[in-house]
């Protein structure tokens, strides 16, 4: 009973990290849908930015692809292709370019070999286990009243941790080369430009979140392992 008891004392520590979380969701999704209003006077469309931006750093090999969704945005490594959703594909929006040219950062991180992108992509194997396996087996070691196995699943969470804190800065340095990219060819004027960054940036602090949530549990489940069997 220790154990249970524990875990449910040990409920308050998710709540700032849970509304940190909200609060970063509604962000971007707020910034998103202001400057997703707001036509550039460029006129470029996001998959146009995303092109421009590989085109400036001699990538050639990357294609452009249409998704569905709304902000399912994403670079694949594996085949090579940037996928706008259909909010940022043939958007001439602020937030569009912004989107996509973040996209497109990914893809030159990937080209040249950005070293945390390397490490990112070599834990996501450990990664899934972990997040798949960890909390389960940390349970069931309460269960059975086993530290041991209970430890193993908190060791195996961690990587879910390690995956998190890794991904910052890939994600922050993927939104440095997109807004360097928008000032530097005029993409955007000097207004616009800060509409792109308020969308990225509240973006990014979702990660930041993503982060703490799994710091926090971490923490909770060490809380309820070294206290709890002695209640």
């Amino acid at each position: 009973m220790g154990y249970y008891l524990m875990y449910y004392m040990t409920g308050f520590i998710m709540i700032p990290v849970f509304i940190f979380a909200l609060i970063c969701q509604g962000s971007v999704k707020r910034n998103f849908n202001r400057y997703s209003q707001v036509v550039s006077r460029s006129g470029m469309t996001g998959a146009d930015a995303a092109w421009r931006l590989l085109q400036l750093n001699g990538i050639n090999d990357v294609k452009i692809k249409r998704v569905a969704g709304r902000l399912t945005d994403y670079y694949d490594p594996r085949t090579k292709e940037i996928c706008l959703s259909e909010d940022v594909f043939d958007s001439r929006s602020i937030a569009a370019i912004g989107v996509a040219c973040h996209e497109a950062g990914h893809a030159c991180q990937h080209a040249q070999g950005y070293f945390p992108l390397k490490i990112r992509n070599l834990v996501i194997p450990a990664t899934r286990i972990g997040s798949s396996l960890g909390i389960p087996l940390c349970l069931i070691g309460m269960l059975i009243r086993s530290e041991s196995v209970a430890y193993i699943g908190i060791i195996m969470y961690c990587f879910v941790a390690l995956f998190q804190l890794i991904t910052l800065p890939v994600e922050f340095n993927a939104s440095k080369r997109a807004l360097q990219t928008i000032e530097a060819n005029h993409f955007l004027t000097e207004t616009e430009y800060s509409g792109a960054k308020k969308v990225l940036t509240s973006a990014a602090l979702t990660y930041v979140a993503a982060l703490a949530s799994a710091i926090a549990t971490i923490f909770r489940l060490l809380l309820v392992v070294n206290n709890g069997g002695r209640r």
